[in-house]
């Protein structure tokens, strides 16, 4: 069976149907008993896959979004119980990633220029003898009622529409060396909720809020008469009138129009996702109302691993806006947002947000399968593109630090969180050749300088602040690409060391990195220079380097300034030197720039920027502002591992031995969460009484407690200490 798929042919339809999608379908007969039958298949595009009535798998945007030219993933289904004597099997495909409009450019056709599905059925009689029913031309091929589907513009359809003009299909010769089986996580529908209020708008449109920013789509039920239309559209916000803002969706439409047929009808889109938490009605048929709208989630189908919550119910919205953040981003592969026209997998977003990742969800699966990818789409000469899957035109997809780091940073989070040595042996060739086209790419030994970097994007500390016109920051570019890269090589090294390889070559490079970073970059300036030195642990004296960064955040008026590099490691680069009070400040701050400032303007995702909306209820920007953007919700790993204390030991990975040492503070009276392991379940409690704190832990196996001046080495089983 594994190979069944290799005897078909790719199949298109004959003729171009232009934005309208073609369904494929053969008819057959089973004479006999089935006791089993399997369906592999996949599309140049996305596609649903119906057999004698029933949806086949719950896989949303099937195949996924991969490499295609040398990565493309086929699925598996068993389909036994829907078997009949006389059998159709239908296949709609829409463009989806593959031809559709891609990235603000609104390039098309970036993989291929046409639809087609190549797919093999295996059926088993009790008999012992087997049909196949393989992709060929005796399929046939029409309009479907999906009259028009795109990834950025939603889609039209019309269920009025019989599909007729039944053509045979035709073989498209196309290669199948790229056909893999399924890696990743399926995408899929994850509940449904209700409109939470129905708002009139000074514009006088109709709109349905359901309270929470999402991706996914809006299903809704109706009984309607033939030509009766139902048109609406997506949006994250409101503006400071009450009018739904939809400008920073740029050139992405996120539109539905549909076509009703007689009577009662249900419709949710099949080739398109929205970035939404409010749709305008635009038209409906009299008789229907908000009852009838279901907003729907849809995200990789991610196990929950971790939860948290505290005292302070800002705090806790904070983190749910970082789990709601993720849910939205995490669609197949890690994207930047999930509604303007872009929804691309930045390669720097996914690395700093990776380890608050692995903690909220099983991500596993998720990384290892977009790592291939990564691996894939890297040059001869080890650059890394910046977006993955890569779409984005060389020009505009120069290598740069930060982003080209994930093909080191990713696969070591992943091997720390779960234990598992097969990703640094899939990806260590890929992360020495990111390192390799450092050294190749650079004016200065043994640091990266000269080349085209992206900084601290979106800091705040640039001259005049944060703006369209200046995203970098104020931090040194070569400071910020060095410390990188010598974080890198550090990660290398023990990759190395894990996998039982000589270390001696990448020892030697990190000590004349180390060496040539503390002889260049005496002086820190920014925030970011001085967290960047301690997190990666380059600073010639810690000690130092944390008092800078105290007065530069205290001259600041106690705010932070940093961008998507610095925010990453802030909390962490605080706590860790002495200074967890002023980590906690920053983490409780209201006031603009914070993580709270966007809670109190009601954000129920993480901004793209620290004021995403303004005070006044302006907006930062009208061509780059998502306000559903995951990479400060990097700051979650800071709350388990600092306000809880649970962390990995990086000895003894994938949580064999457990390490708790939660640094509590009283303006949270309480602070609780877990962490689900292969081991079992972490739990940790802590709580302000009398004149003492009570901790509680719960371990799977052995584990160090450190509470206050006191270390505890235990073994399974739940604690309880009062200091």
């Amino acid at each position: 069976m594994i190979n069944d798929i290799m005897k078909s042919e790719w199949i298109k339809s004959r003729r171009d149907y232009g934005e309208v999608c073609p369904v494929f379908r053969k008819t057959f007969s089973c004479g006999k008993n089935v006791i089993k039958a399997k369906l592999q298949i996949t599309a140049m595009g996305v596609y649903e896959a119906c057999l004698n009535g029933k949806r086949i798998g719950d896989f949303f945007l099937a195949p996924g979004w991969t490499e295609y030219d040398k990565r493309h993933q086929y699925q598996t289904y068993d389909v036994t119980e829907c078997i009949k004597n006389e059998n159709v099997l239908y296949v709609t495909v829409g463009k989806g990633w593959y031809r559709g409009m891609l990235i603000e450019w609104r390039d098309q056709n970036i993989w291929g220029g046409v639809s087609a599905i190549i797919a093999a059925l295996n059926i088993e009689y009790d008999d012992g003898t087997i049909q196949n029913v393989f992709t060929d031309n005796t399929w046939q091929t029409s309009e479907s009622q999906i009259r028009m589907s795109e990834i950025y513009d939603g889609e039209t359809y019309d269920a009025s529409f019989i599909p007729s003009n039944w053509e045979p299909a035709s073989i498209l010769h196309a290669a199948k060396s790229s056909l893999i089986p399924q890696e990743g996580e399926i995408v899929c529908e994850h509940g449904q909720i209700p409109v939470k209020a129905v708002i009139r708008t000074p514009n006088g449109e109709t709109v349905f809020d359901f309270g929470q920013n999402m991706a996914g789509y809006v299903c809704f039920s109706v009984n309607a008469r033939k030509g009766d239309i139902i048109e609406y559209s997506h949006g994250e916000i409101l503006d400071k009138d009450g009018n739904l803002y939809t400008k920073n969706l740029r050139s992405a439409k996120q539109h539905i129009k549909y076509i009703c047929c007689d009577g009662e009808q249900n419709y949710r889109p099949h080739f398109t996702f929205m970035g939404f938490r409010y749709i305008r009605m635009e038209r409906m048929p009299a008789g229907m109302s908000a009852s009838d709208f279901m907003a729907v989630p849809v995200y990789s189908d991610m196990r929950r691993t971790g939860y948290y919550i505290c005292s302070n119910d800002k705090v806790n919205r904070l983190y749910e806006n970082v789990i709601w953040g993720q849910k939205s981003n995490f669609i197949d592969i890690p994207t930047d947002c999930p509604q303007r026209d872009e929804r691309l997998g930045w390669t720097g977003d996914a690395q700093v947000f990776i380890k608050t990742a692995a903690y909220n969800f099983d991500v596993k699966k998720f990384f290892k399968k977009w790592l291939h990818d990564l691996a894939a789409a890297q040059k001869d000469d080890g650059a890394v593109p910046q977006v993955i899957p890569s779409v984005l035109p060389n020009n505009t997809s120069l290598p740069c630090a930060a982003w080209g780091d994930a093909a080191v940073i990713c696969p070591w989070q992943i091997y720390v969180t779960y234990g598992d040595k097969s990703v640094l042996e899939e990806q260590l060739n890929s992360m020495e050749s990111w390192i390799n086209y450092i050294l190749s790419h650079t004016t200065e030994e043994y640091l990266w300088c000269g080349a085209n970097q992206l900084g601290d994007w979106l800091a705040l500390d640039a001259v005049g602040g944060s703006s369209e016109e200046n995203m970098r920051g104020a931090s040194n570019e070569d400071l910020v690409a060095s410390a990188y890269f010598a974080y890198s090589v550090s990660i290398i090294i023990k990759a190395r060391g894990v996998l039982g390889l000589s270390t001696v070559y990448y020892q030697n490079l990190y000590d004349n990195i180390l060496a040539a970073f503390r002889k260049k970059f005496k002086e820190y300036k920014t925030q970011t220079e001085c967290v960047l030195a301690l997190a990666f642990d380059l600073a010639t004296s810690k000690k130092e380097t944390a008092e800078k960064l105290v007065r530069l955040i205290k001259d600041n008026d106690n705010k932070l300034s940093t961008g998507f590099v610095g925010t990453t490691y802030l909390l962490s680069a605080l706590s860790d030197n002495g200074y967890t009070e002023l980590a906690y400040s920053l983490l409780l701050e209201e006031d603009y720039p914070s993580w709270l400032f966007s809670v109190n303007m009601g954000a129920t995702t993480i901004w793209e920027h620290w004021d995403g909306m303004k005070k006044d209820g302006s907006m930062w920007s009208d061509k780059m502002n998502s306000f559903n953007h995951y990479a400060y919700g990097s700051v979650a790993a800071w709350m388990y591992e600092t306000i809880l204390g649970i962390k990995a030991d990086e000895s003894k990975p994938g949580f064999e031995n457990v390490i708790l040492h939660p640094r509590p503070d009283r303006r949270l009276k309480w602070a609780e969460g877990s962490f689900e392991t292969k081991y079992g379940t972490i739990k940790s409690r802590w709580q302000y009484e009398d004149g003492y704190i009570r901790y509680e832990f719960t371990v799977p196996n052995e584990a160090v407690i450190i509470t206050g001046n006191n270390s505890y080495k235990v073994s399974k089983g739940t604690y309880v200490f009062c200091e």
